[in-house]
């Protein structure tokens, strides 16, 4: 896929200058639902691929607690697609480099629904600052498409306390709207 060569070859800020590879995303670019985390970490970054390590278990956990998988009922992306150094919270000027590639790649899947995951995920997707414990449980849009925000697996592998509350926003994700 075109976006997905500019993605890998993009050099609009300075993330590109550490990377491995960029991460364009993976799934079913038909999918009714779309993730967007914050950005790749080490793994993700050797492997080409978002959400591979322990917090992709947990994410792929989450899914299967649905019925869901990521190559059949879900497209998943990041906010920015290169790692950042020692996996830092992306910053404002990179989230804004990376924004287009992630809108088209909206555009091109039509989800239905779209679960931010974490604060810089959801701010790529609304354009404003979110406190992930306010925003959780409203609904929120980008473009008239449906946006829930939730908690980063990785932040949920550091506060596991906090898993319940993730169910919850899957749980009502799916009232928002149905799987299948």
């Amino acid at each position: 896929m075109q976006l997905d060569a500019d993605i890998r070859a993009c050099q609009a800020c300075s993330l590109c200058e550490k990377r491995k590879q960029a991460v364009p995303g993976t799934g079913n670019r038909n999918a009714r639902w779309m993730l967007v985390g914050e950005g790749p970490g080490a793994e993700e970054d050797r492997l080409g691929e978002p959400f591979v390590g322990q917090a992709g278990k947990l994410l792929d956990n989450m899914l299967a607690a649905l019925g869901l998988t990521r190559e059949a009922d879900v497209f998943i992306a990041n906010a920015v697609k290169c790692r950042p150094p020692h996996n830092r919270t992306p910053e404002a000027d990179e989230l804004a480099a990376c924004r287009p590639y992630l809108l088209r790649q909206i555009e091109l899947v039509e989800p239905d629904l779209l679960i931010a995951l974490g604060r810089p995920a959801a701010l790529a997707l609304l354009e404003r600052e979110i406190n992930i414990g306010a925003a959780r449980g409203k609904p929120h849009s980008y473009r008239d498409i449906p946006v829930v925000v939730t908690y980063h697996p990785a932040y949920l592998l550091r506060n596991p306390q906090d898993k319940g509350k993730a169910w919850e926003d899957l749980c009502f994700a799916r009232r928002l709207v149905p799987l299948k």
